[in-house]
């Protein structure tokens, strides 16, 4: 975004110090109903400029939302979201996530790839995901709304970064062409108890078919991804919330388990 209205950076203020200041606040649409999906994208775009300048953060990959069927009936919608994913969002297997961070969080499974060559286009195919990607891993998405009550529209997700929090990704990497990435069966487990199961068809059929839509969308506005980049591709089940003492694992069929703890 080039030139920001004294409205847009009135609402990525307000955005940006909740997330600064652990605090939730009433939806932005409450006091601007007219924004539309592309106002909020542009929102989002000027809430990490601010991030990357004043916390110092680096791009290091997206993440997509709303990428189960059911997800989009409920929010009235019929596409995925996308947010941006900074090197202070990585969180670590051997580290606890401090809950004192964080506002009313919730985790849910997901499967990560990690590119080897750049993406970029606005006719990316499930194929081209496929042949780009060098990696697929295990990983957990810690979502943190800074929304009231976790409540929200379409656009108020997209104004802050789709409630990106903090990530984690497994130790084992391995090629997509080993597995059936369409169909990878998932167990998640909360201090020992199965909490959620599910398998990646909920993504949108296939994981790499939601990345492509996401690669076109970020193709329209000249965008695209790069070699390295991490890409988190939807939720595989809803996601479950934790606090201070909680442990969640989740066991993915032939990808292996990746953990976190909180304290």
């Amino acid at each position: 975004m080039t030139l920001l209205t004294n409205k847009n950076k009135e609402i990525i203020e307000y955005l940006y110090a909740a997330e600064r200041d652990v605090r939730e606040v009433i939806k932005v649409t409450d006091e601007y109903p007219e924004l539309t999906v592309k106002d909020a994208y542009e929102l989002q775009d000027g809430l990490l400029a601010r991030k990357l300048v004043e916390a110092g953060t680096k791009t290091v990959g997206v993440k997509l939302g709303l990428t189960s069927k059911a997800k989009q009936v409920m929010m009235g919608v019929n596409e995925a979201i996308y947010g941006y994913l900074h090197n202070d969002m990585l969180a670590f297997e051997w580290e606890a996530i401090r809950y004192s961070e964080l506002i009313h969080p919730k985790v849910e499974p997901e499967i990560a790839f990690l590119l080897g060559k750049d993406l970029q286009g606005e006719n990316i195919t499930e194929e081209d995901v496929l042949d780009a990607t060098q990696y697929v891993a295990p990983a957990l998405e810690v979502i943190d709304s800074r929304y009231k009550d976790f409540r929200f529209t379409l656009v108020d997700v997209v104004a802050d970064n789709c409630s990106s929090a903090k990530f984690v990704v497994g130790s084992k990497w391995i090629s997509p062409s080993t597995l059936d990435l369409g169909n990878v069966g998932m167990v998640m487990s909360k201090n020992g108890e199965v909490a959620q199961t599910g398998s990646s068809a909920a993504v949108l059929g296939h994981p790499a078919t939601a990345i492509a839509w996401a690669v076109n969308e970020l193709g329209a506005r000249g965008k695209g991804l790069k070699k390295g980049d991490i890409i988190l591709s939807g939720a595989i089940t809803e996601a479950i919330a934790f606090k201070p003492g909680d442990s969640v694992i989740a066991n993915f069929e032939g990808l292996g388990s990746v953990s976190m703890y909180c304290k």
